[in-house]
Parts: structure tokens; C-alpha cells; sequence
């Protein structure tokens, strides 16, 4: 074999040799990606799984749905609640101050969750209208509705109830709760009724449209009272509820508006677990 035979076989075989070399090095960072955890990146918004109010992911099944909602199955203060053993207590006075302020009506699910999926009217307010309970002072931040009622009294439901959901300061809940029967039209919903969204997912805005939510109450001021939770997911437990004893009405042409829309979204009544329900005649004041 002369000289340049020799050469061009070792160049030949140096070049294989580099070749055979680039490909193991291919292929073991293949193998070292293939090894990596897997991760997913999750779309903002849908952290939370989905939950209806029936089937699998009805409410016998939200504290199985997420690592989240364990108070849901095994929470002792649960809420709603049938009303029908009371105790008469002096209860802290409740004075609520409502102003007029501008509405955002959202038609979605349960905000926290941020899942829009139809599970119930939210109304949201741009000025935060206050309650007082004793010396705690609560600003409200939304109301919404279900149907039918959610809380029941001696066994019965309303054909709706409206949740005015009111938060502390220092973060602590306390909800109002209205039952609504049907009777006379109500004008004082007119200017939400007029406005409802009809469609999962959509947000009404109206800039010039305001409600006195004063005038969505009952007269009268006589209350239920108990510790309770919120009565969709996490099912968040510390609750402070004041459910009206008076229903206010709707008629029965308002009261078909919001089920065409949403249909059956109340969880059923929760164990009282030794809880007190407690009522008095409430003195309200500053109602202007």
C-alpha cells in the first residue's frame, strides 16, 4: 500500500468515525430529553377543574374534584342550610349604608375560579356599598342569584334567593341572603332584568345604568343568623350569614327570565352539625 492509498483510507475512516460520534451524541441528547419531566402549561383562567350542580361533577363530588376543595365533603359548617329550629339571641346591631352605583353584570361561574360556565348572574359593583355588624365594617362586592332557593325554611324552597356577598377589611365574608317568591313585578330590578346576559361567557357593562340596592330588600329587618360557608367551591368555611326573614317578590314573567338563562343552581341543604341558628328583631338604620 503506497503513501497516498494509506492517507486517503485514514481520512476516509476519521470521517466515519466523526460522523458515528455526531450521531451517538444526537442521540443520547434525544434520550436525555425523552428522560425529562413532562410539564404542561396551563391556560390562565382554568387552574380550577369544572363543576356543575349535577352529575360527576355535581356537589356530591366537588371535594374530589380538587386538591382545593376538601371543605366541600368535609367541611362541618357547611352552607345552605334548612331553617327550622332558631334560637332567639341579642345579636349584634346590622346597619347597611347602600349608595347608587354603577352595575358590570356578568353572566359566568364561580369568580374565584375564574370559570365561565353558566353557574350563575353576578352583579358587580364599582363603589363598594357597606354593612356594619357590630364594629366590623363590610363593603358588598357583588350579588348573584340561584334558583331555586338554596337555603330552605322547614323544608321549603323560594322559587329563587339572591347572595349579597360583603367582605371585611381584614378579608373575613358575610353574606345577606333574600329569598324571592313569586307575587308583584318588582321594578326595582328592572334595570337588571332589562339587561341580563342571555348567553354563557358574556359581560354586560352599562355606564349609566344604577341601582339603589337598599331598594332590593324587604322591609322588614328580621334576620336569620349562622356560621356557615360559601355554597360553591372551595366551599371556604368562617362564613357570616344573615338570611332575611321576609321574601321580597318577583314575578313570575321575571322570575322565567333568569331560569331560561340559568337552570337549577342550588347546592342542596348541608348538615347543621350542632350549629345555632339564631334570629332577632334587627334594628336597621342609615338605610338611605
Amino acid at each position: 500500500m503506497n503513501f497516498k492509498r494509506a492517507f486517503l483510507i485514514l481520512t476516509a475512516l476519521s470521517a466515519l468515525l466523526i460522523t458515528a460520534c455526531g450521531k451517538t451524541g444526537e442521540q443520547a441528547q434525544e434520550q436525555a430529553k425523552a428522560s425529562e419531566p413532562k410539564t404542561r402549561e396551563v391556560a390562565p383562567g382554568h387552574e380550577d377543574p369544572h363543576w356543575s350542580y349535577e352529575g360527576e361533577t355535581g356537589p356530591t363530588n366537588w371535594g374530589t374534584l380538587s386538591a382545593k376543595w376538601p371543605p366541600c365533603s368535609e367541611g362541618k359548617s357547611q352552607s345552605p342550610i334548612n331553617i327550622d329550629q332558631t334560637m332567639k339571641a341579642d345579636l349584634s346591631g346590622l346597619r347597611a349604608t347602600f349608595k347608587p352605583a354603577q352595575l358590570k353584570i356578568i353572566h359566568h361561574t364561580h369568580i374565584a375560579d375564574a370559570i365561565n360556565n353558566g353557574h350563575t348572574i353576578q352583579v358587580n359593583y364599582t363603589e363598594g356599598d357597606e354593612l356594619s355588624i357590630g364594629e366590623e365594617q363590610f363593603q358588598l362586592l357583588q350579588y348573584h342569584f340561584h334558583s331555586p332557593s338554596e337555603h330552605t325554611v322547614d323544608g321549603k324552597h323560594y322559587p329563587m334567593e339572591m347572595h349579597m356577598v360583603h367582605k371585611s377589611t381584614a378579608g373575613n365574608l358575610a353574606v345577606v341572603g333574600v329569598f324571592i317568591e313569586e307575587g308583584q313585578h318588582n321594578a326595582a330590578f328592572d334595570p337588571i332584568w332589562s339587561n341580563l346576559p342571555q348567553s354563557q361567557g358574556t359581560e354586560n357593562h352599562f355606564e349609566n345604568v344604577t341601582v339603589d340596592v337598599n331598594s332590593l330588600l324587604p322591609a322588614s329587618t328580621t334576620t336569620y343568623r349562622y356560621d356557615g360557608s360559601l355554597t360553591t367551591p372551595p366551599c371556604s368555611e368562617g362564613v357570616t350569614w344573615i338570611i332575611m326573614t321576609t321574601p321580597i317578590q318577583l314575578s313570575i314573567e321575571q322570575i322565567s327570565a333568569f331560569r331560561n338563562i340559568i337552570k337549577s343552581n342550588n347546592r342542596p341543604v348541608q348538615p347543621l352539625n350542632g350549629r345555632a341558628v339564631v334570629t332577632d328583631q334587627v334594628a336597621e338604620s342609615s338605610m338611605k
